[in-house]
């Protein structure tokens, strides 16, 4: 018996090298000769090694010094899975502007137990029908309704940080989510969520938990794999935490459904009321009457179908705006001359009315949209953009192999000093010179992704930051905390401060 063991290893131990060396190979010569490179991937295991055992924010450091390392194209073997880095506009342009390659990548999996296959991970027909029926909520006439969301919103945001000792600094981040959050409830569902007066709602911790599990396996590789999540204890607080969020948003869609049921397509709809008292309905419900009111070959969508497409709202518009609010908050208040200039020209808008602002009174903020846009090629929301490859694909001079991951670095080309010229420095007037093609590919600038896949809220998103921005820069002098003044970044779906946005308050008396 011992002789066949001998024989065993024997055979097995030169076909164990033959597939080391293979597979080695096969890694060594992928992209061989392009300007792709990557750090020496080990046999079976890649090069997951340059992640192992490191927390959120070191994960994201050394992304960066992989850019820095090897270019605006890097390769990452993940033990068999091959993963690119792409910070090339030349290359983003291709990706972006294809048909086709509109794949999410392998971790936007983790929030199909929330969302389903809402628009944000839907591919295909299906996605192409969802995108059509969803694209005229964001019709500059419905968008005008929400900028009262906004500004009601606001001055809840404002009374509460009325609160704060003006020696005193507070987190902003926790509280921007609870603002973001009662706008994109109210904006897609028409209903108040109250999580500014009331955050420890049954809703508003069922988010918290639901985000704080997706969190979690992003950098918790024993969570990533879908049978060792499962019998985890965090699968189980995702479980409760979705049974919280379904049963609230397929209360307010049957309510709803009902309603038009009950007026048919009456002047009551036309002008938008609602009657729902006890789900503190107020008035038309953009997204949610969107679809409730279409079809798809026909056929009316689902309870299902539009609780996919509301839930996604919920995620996307509460996660990354808050993101892009608080460092823009962060910004301002790190930068007098900056705020200096935001306070004038506000005044130069409004003078001392107080009014609602339109479209129009945020539109002609342009100082303040340079800000925005600066401090999105900083700290873009989402700074890795992820696509997955089903199919073999072509970027002009590169084939990427079928099943590789692709990620676009938005954050690593906002701060290439070859495509933005003294990145690290903060400067809005940079964005005020139109830049032709000729001299900046636009591609080099996409904080809302671009193409056919694009980020179909940017527009409210943008028009929600400049709203709350308005509204807090007349309220208060802002500063940074001194020991707060470089903030640690972590990439997980979005872009986060790891050690928070703390700032200081002081409350304008003679604004």
């Amino acid at each position: 018996m011992s002789e066949l063991y001998a024989e065993v290893i024997l055979f097995a131990i030169p076909l164990i090298i033959f597939f080391l060396i293979v597979d080695y190979q096969k890694k060594q010569n992928v992209f061989k000769g392009t300007k792709f490179r990557g750090p020496t991937p080990l046999p079976i295991l890649g090069n997951g090694f340059v992640f192992s055992g490191k927390k959120p924010a070191k994960v994201f450091t050394v992304c960066e010094e992989l850019v820095k390392t090897y270019g605006s194209c890097v390769r990452l073997w993940l033990g068999s899975t091959l993963n690119v880095m792409i910070c090339d506009p030349k290359y983003v342009e291709v990706l972006l502007s294809s048909n086709t390659l509109i794949d999410k990548s392998k971790e936007y999996t983790f929030l199909r137990n929330w969302l389903g296959d809402g628009l944000l991970l839907s591919t295909g027909k299906k996605w192409h029908s969802r995108r059509k029926i969803i694209t005229p909520t964001f019709h500059f006439k419905i968008l005008e309704q929400f900028v009262e969301v906004f500004d009601r919103q606001g001055n809840t945001f404002v009374e509460t940080l009325k609160k704060v000792k003006p020696n005193e600094s507070v987190n902003i981040y926790p509280l921007v989510t609870l603002y973001a959050l009662d706008v994109i409830c109210e904006s897609a569902m028409g209903t108040t969520a109250n999580a500014q007066l009331n955050s420890d709602s049954e809703y508003v911790r069922a988010v918290k938990d639901i985000t704080n599990v997706l969190h979690l396996r992003m950098f918790d590789f024993l969570l990533r794999p879908e049978p060792l999540f499962k019998i985890s204890g965090s699968a189980r607080r995702e479980k409760k935490a979705i049974k919280v969020l379904h049963d609230f948003t397929d209360r307010v869609i049957v309510a709803r459904r009902n309603e038009l049921l009950h007026n048919g397509k009456s002047d009551e709809n036309r002008n938008g009321h609602t009657g729902d008292d006890s789900l503190g309905i107020r008035k038309k419900m953009a997204l949610l009457d969107v679809l409730l009111q279409s079809t798809v070959d026909g056929k009316p969508l689902t309870n299902m179908d539009i609780r996919e497409e509301v839930d996604t709202f919920m995620f996307e518009g509460h996660d990354t705006t808050t993101s892009g609010i608080s460092f823009l908050l962060y910004n301002i208040a790190l930068y007098p001359d900056v705020q200096k200039k935001i306070l004038e020209e506000i005044k130069d808008v409004f003078g001392n009315d107080t009014r609602v602002p339109t479209i129009s009174d945020l539109s002609n903020l342009q100082y303040l949209d340079l800000v925005l846009k600066e401090t999105m090629r900083l700290f873009p929301p989402v700074p890795i953009i992820g696509r997955q490859s089903e199919v073999e694909a072509k970027l002009n001079d590169v084939t990427i192999p079928a099943g590789s991951g692709i990620a676009i670095g938005t954050y690593f080309m906002g701060r290439d000093p070859d495509l933005f010229p003294d990145p690290e420095t903060f400067k809005p007037e940079r964005f005020n010179v139109e830049r032709s093609v000729e001299t900046q590919n636009p591609y080099s600038y996409v904080p809302f992704s671009a193409g056919p896949r694009n980020c179909i809220g940017q527009k409210f998103a943008i028009l929600e930051m400049k709203s709350i921005a308005v509204k807090i820069v007349r309220n208060f002098e802002l500063s940074v905390h001194e020991e707060y003044k470089k903030p640690i970044l972590m990439a997980e779906l979005v872009l986060r401060p790891e050690n928070g946005v703390h700032l200081k308050l002081k409350v304008r008396e003679n604004y």
